[in-house]
Formats: C-alpha cells, sequence, structure tokens
C-alpha cells in the first residue's frame, strides 16, 4: 500500500507535454497564416530525379522575411537564403552572393528543383499559403493532414504542441520527382 502511494506521488511529478488548446481548424487556420515570427531546427532529406542529400534547416520568420540556413553534412555545401517575397539573396559557402534571378539559378542547380520559398512559410506551420487555392484533407484532431497547392502534394506526418499552437513536426513535399522530407527538431517561437 505504501509502495503504491509512492508511486503515484512519483508519478504526478513527471512533466507533462503541454497539449495546444482545441480550436476550429477555421479559427487555427487564420492565426497561424497571419503568424510572422517563428524560429525552427530541422533536418531534411531532399530527393529530387537520381540525387539527393541531407541537411540541417534553420530557420526564422520576422515579418514577412524568411532567413534559412542549410547545412550539409560536416557543414559542407551550406547556404544562407533570405527571402522576403520579392527579393531572393544567396550567400554560398564559395562565398558567392547572388540576387533574385542568379540567386533562383543557384538554388535550382544545387537543390534540382525550384523551392517553393513564398508557400514554404506557410506550409511548414500546416496550413496552406493564402495567396493560391488549395486542397486541404483534415486529420480527427481538425488539424492539416494533406495539401495540394501549388502543384506540390504535402502530407503532415506528426505534429506537436510548442507555442502554445498544433505544429509539425514532420512533414513530407512531393512534385514530379521530388520528395522533401522535414523532420523539425526545434520550434521556438
Amino acid at each position: 500500500m505504501v509502495g503504491a502511494a509512492v508511486l503515484l506521488a512519483s508519478c504526478q511529478n513527471l512533466p507533462q507535454k503541454t497539449a495546444a488548446p482545441a480550436q476550429s481548424w477555421e479559427t487555427r487556420r487564420a492565426q497561424l497564416q497571419q503568424r510572422d515570427a517563428f524560429d525552427f531546427k530541422a533536418r531534411v532529406a531532399v530527393a529530387a530525379g537520381q540525387e539527393g542529400f541531407n541537411a540541417r534547416l534553420r530557420w526564422k520568420q520576422q515579418g514577412s522575411q524568411s532567413q534559412l540556413a542549410l547545412d550539409g553534412p560536416l557543414g559542407v555545401g551550406g547556404a544562407q537564403i533570405v527571402f522576403d517575397g520579392q527579393s531572393l539573396n544567396v550567400h554560398t559557402s564559395r562565398g558567392q552572393q547572388l540576387n533574385d534571378e542568379a540567386a533562383r539559378a543557384e538554388l535550382l542547380a544545387r537543390l534540382g528543383f525550384e523551392p517553393p520559398l513564398q508557400s514554404l512559410r506557410y506550409w511548414i506551420q500546416g496550413v496552406p499559403d493564402p495567396a493560391s487555392p488549395a486542397e486541404e484533407s483534415l486529420d480527427e484532431e481538425q488539424r492539416l493532414a494533406a495539401l495540394k497547392q501549388s502543384d506540390w502534394q504535402v502530407d503532415f506526418d506528426a505534429y506537436t504542441a510548442a507555442s502554445g499552437a498544433w505544429l509539425p513536426e514532420r512533414l513530407t513535399m512531393r512534385r514530379e520527382g521530388v520528395r522533401v522530407r522535414v523532420r523539425i527538431d526545434e520550434w521556438s517561437r
């Protein structure tokens, strides 16, 4: 009896993961689409055609500006990307500073596809880009399970409670000949 009481008392002290508040999909979608400040760290696996690579990704969103840092294995082949919805800047690990069309060409050459930077800031949060039509499928918890938008299929494989919301932990983006898997390790805000 005393052992059971001690066991119960010790179980009560275990840290509990705080769940995100329950909200309707329409409310959550609107809130996340308006969210303009967040940071996260992730791992990315890309397969494009016969090529593929793994990288670490650090993302900082501040207003309309997305700052991404991609680092390959052991820091090789990294790039810093800044995109504000209009202009694109890429700073390569070779010290090149590229803007707009030259930056787009560099990303296409390095990645094997043109990344959907405009929409990605929304998809990574588990919502569609409000600027274009989308087909949405929800899970039992009224979170986005799958999305078709701008010729991309996005599947949301797992969510985590972070920053007071349900945010993706794992997602897979597919387009003809391209597959991008993202595993978010840490949401900061």
